[in-house]
């Protein structure tokens, strides 16, 4: 099955009969697509010696037109027993006839599935097939049996854990910011505070995803869309999918197979948002057991009570918060350090200095020289002045910046504080909310017939 196009038999030494097969068999597909039916003329081609698809075709029109299709079913098996399986199960389902399968022919058709073997493109074609409901519950406990015989999720570590976890709620917030930090965003990235609040929302995310996995299948299941198809109505949903394409591979009308991905690929990617729902209700069930281990996990993160002492990087210094206010200690370090950042250094003012003696020494010669000489030191006397208040008003500023940031600093270590305790209000109200989440999650995953 793996590769459709080798067929079983040389057709090059009948050409006319093979174009003649093969004509009829495009026909054939497109009715069954449109209609549910076989082309209203009977089967025109000749048989083909060691060729299954002559016999398994009228093996099909026999069985749609309700007749014993047994003599021509049990050539074509003989001749290929599993792609005569996998034409007839894909055919009746693409035509709405699911139900007419025998029960055997799901188990041939679909072969061995294994985690370290890609899946074939006939296996898919018959998930989809299954999840959608072609074949009844039996066809969705098929699938569902055959995917818990490989215990997936016993081959699945932590690492492998989170990997599920984010196919099934991609995009999760890298910091969950709660109602008592909105005042203090950064307080929320300290793991202390960081992992219960993510745990909490994590879950939620999830509980959600699940929910709306679930509601989609009852939906669906609940449609007015036939599973049969009884009414004649065109199969739309078949035309641009997997079964369409294989049946179409089998009959030697397609191009070669795209690659095919591994077992756990098709399921996470089954598992995402955007996936189709039938299918995301099948890798749902098989995510179970890690979903509820996860569950547990979030669960009890999100009980995880914040410490009593907390250090927080307040104005880019730490400061220790207790229940009862800030650390005195490390609050008058904080505050030192502004401080030291807030006040530049000062050396001698030389300049001013200078420019007094000069102003001086001009005065004390005007009595001599003149008065453009006292002019001058009248000048440089100004200038000194001017100098000196200048420098006085920015040593001013300084110290009134360090102040306001000071004050700042405190204002925001008691805020801190009081962030801290809302926090630790809200813990009690997360863990139940956490472990209703939990509980919820649990029974949407529940595993066991109602999952099919």
């Amino acid at each position: 099955m793996g590769e459709f196009s080798a067929l079983s038999t040389d057709l090059t030494a009948d050409p006319q009969a093979a174009a003649e097969l093969h004509r009829y068999a495009e026909a054939l597909l497109a009715h069954l697509a449109a209609n549910g039916a076989a082309p209203p003329s009977a089967p025109g081609f000749r048989d083909i010696p060691g060729y299954w698809l002559p016999p398994a075709v009228h093996a099909l029109v026999a069985i749609l037109a309700g007749d014993d299709p047994l003599e021509p079913l049990s050539r074509a098996a003989g001749r290929d027993q599993q792609r005569t399986a996998l034409f007839l199960c894909l055919s009746l389902a693409v035509a709405g006839h699911g139900s007419r399968i025998h029960a055997s022919w799901l188990g041939t058709a679909f072969g061995d599935l294994a985690l370290d073997l890609p899946v074939t493109h006939g296996q898919r074609a018959l998930w989809l097939a299954a999840a959608r409901g072609a074949y009844g519950p039996a066809g969705k406990i098929f699938v569902l049996r055959k995917l818990d015989s490989l215990a997936i999720p016993d081959h699945t570590g932590p690492a492998d854990h989170q990997e599920w976890v984010q196919a099934l709620a991609p995009g999760e917030p890298t910091v969950v910011v709660p109602p008592s930090l909105v005042d203090f965003p950064e307080m929320a990235e300290l793991p202390e505070l960081a992992r219960p609040a993510q745990a909490a929302a994590r879950l939620a995310r999830l509980r959600a995803r699940c929910l709306e996995i679930t509601s989609i299948r009852q939906a669906a299941q609940t449609s007015s869309a036939p599973l049969t198809n009884s009414s004649a109505s065109p199969a739309t949903a078949w035309q641009e999918d997997e079964p369409i394409a294989v049946l179409r591979s089998l009959i030697g009308l397609g191009g070669p197979a795209g690659p095919m991905a591994s077992l756990t690929t098709h399921l996470l990617d089954d598992l995402r948002p955007a996936a189709d729902p039938h299918l995301a209700a099948i890798a749902l069930h098989v995510a179970a057991p890690i979903l509820r281990g996860v569950a547990e996990t979030l669960e009890a993160d999100s009980r995880l009570e914040p410490p009593a002492t907390l250090t927080v990087a307040l104005l880019g210094h730490p400061v220790e918060l207790h229940p009862e206010g800030p650390d005195d200690a490390s609050l008058a370090k904080a505050e030192a350090a502004i401080v030291a950042e807030g006040t530049l250094p000062r050396g001698t003012p030389w300049a001013v200095i200078l420019l007094a003696v000069a102003g001086v020494a001009c005065l004390a010669g005007g009595a001599v020289a003149g008065w453009l000489l006292a002019g001058v030191g009248a000048a440089l006397l100004g200038a000194a002045g001017w100098q000196l208040w200048r420098r006085r008003n920015a040593i001013a500023s300084d110290a009134r910046l360090v102040a306001a940031r000071v004050a700042e600093l405190r204002e925001l270590a008691d805020g801190a504080v009081w962030a801290l305790h809302a926090y630790a209000r809200e813990a009690d109200a997360r863990a139940k909310q956490a472990a209703d989440d939990a509980a919820e999650l649990t029974r949407l995953v529940r595993r066991g017939p109602r999952a099919a």
